[in-house]
């Protein structure tokens, strides 16, 4: 059997398999199930600030009703199971998960505002989260706001946040950003420890029917993993900082070819929800199987072989391979027609 320990945020784990953000961790046995089959850590769904900010404030209105109705509702509470009342069922999760399995406890942060990041991650660190992942999940949709102020504006959320804890900070980022090594690099020099790609952006289809925007969550298949691939072994010779690929990955192969690229961990939702918790052992067997093939003693032996670094064909990441691949493109023939 290979040795499948990695470092990642400074922490040592059992297997480069994470349960990424998902449902799964609204479950304290479902993450017990994925732990006991090998996973390595644990993230949490993220906290959203708005809609901690909108709960409050459906809260506030509720409690206004009651007061014009009667004087002495003043008093009176609604129940948790209608109102949370800001963070603390997220943070009731979180400590429920901490003392149920051995692995790192990673909390998701999603905030709108400076003083929300950082106030949210101090309680999330004050109620055991062992690092803090950072989802950057910002749509551009004002002509005024450049994509230079919007990166300003998240490495100032990266730098308030990495300051008001000290637990390890990691990043999730989209692949939209015009250069992602350089964004990078700044995640680097603001503090950050680790850098996770890419998120998975809200993409809403249309109802044709129902004439509205349809908002079902689509799960991602391994045809999203080569997005990731790339930017994985471009980032890896480049940055010191703790590599996770998310999205696409569904087997053990796929977490070699990540891992190959240069990836730390890598992150499980979509297989899980569709497969359950317990699927991560077949990965994991997968994953050592592919290992031993292949002649690796351990994980951290194959990460970053097909890095662009090290990797004998570096321009195979790059534009000149573009250039190959369109040259080596064969037109198919149909009825001694020839179609492009």
């Amino acid at each position: 059997m290979a040795d499948l320990s990695t470092r990642w945020l400074g922490f040592t784990l059992k297997s480069p398999l994470v349960v990424a953000a998902c449902p799964l961790a609204n479950d304290v046995e479902a993450i017990a199930a994925a732990v006991d089959a090998g996973a390595g850590a644990v993230v949490m769904p993220s906290l959203f600030e708005e809609q901690l900010v909108q709960e409050q404030l459906a809260a506030h209105r509720f409690l206004d009703a009651r007061t014009d109705v009667d004087a002495e509702a003043r008093t009176f509470l609604p129940d948790v199971d209608v109102f949370s009342m800001g963070a603390e069922p997220y943070l009731v999760q979180l400590e429920k998960l901490r003392r149920r399995v051995d692995v790192p406890i990673v909390a998701s942060l999603n905030g709108s505002t400076p003083g929300g990041w950082t106030d949210y991650a101090r309680q999330l660190e004050s109620r055991g989260a062992n690092a803090i992942e950072l989802n950057l999940y910002d749509i551009a949709t004002s002509p005024t706001r450049s994509g230079a102020d919007l990166e300003d504006q998240q490495l100032a959320i990266i730098r308030a946040v990495v300051s008001a804890v000290s637990l390890p900070v990691t990043v999730k980022i989209c692949p939209f950003y015009s250069s992602v090594p350089a964004f990078v690099r700044r995640i680097e020099d603001a503090g950050a420890r680790g850098v996770v790609v890419f998120n998975r952006f809200y993409q809403p289809d249309v109802d044709l029917d129902l004439l509205d925007v349809d908002r079902r969550l689509v799960l991602s298949t391994p045809l999203e993993l080569p997005l990731r691939l790339h930017a994985l072994a471009i980032l890896a010779p480049i940055t010191g900082l703790s590599l996770a690929c998310t999205g696409g990955v569904h087997s053990g192969r796929d977490a070699a070819k990540a891992i190959l690229c240069g990836a730390h961990v890598v992150q499980l939702a979509s297989i899980l929800l569709e497969r359950g918790p317990a699927h991560v052992a077949a990965i994991r067997e997968e994953l050592d199987r592919w290992l031993c093939e292949k002649r690796y003693v351990s994980s951290a032996e194959a990460r970053g072989v097909l890095a662009r670094g090290p990797y004998p064909e570096p321009h195979a990441w790059e534009r000149l391979n573009y250039v190959r691949v369109l040259d080596g493109w064969k037109p198919r023939t149909f009825g001694g027609v020839s179609h492009e």
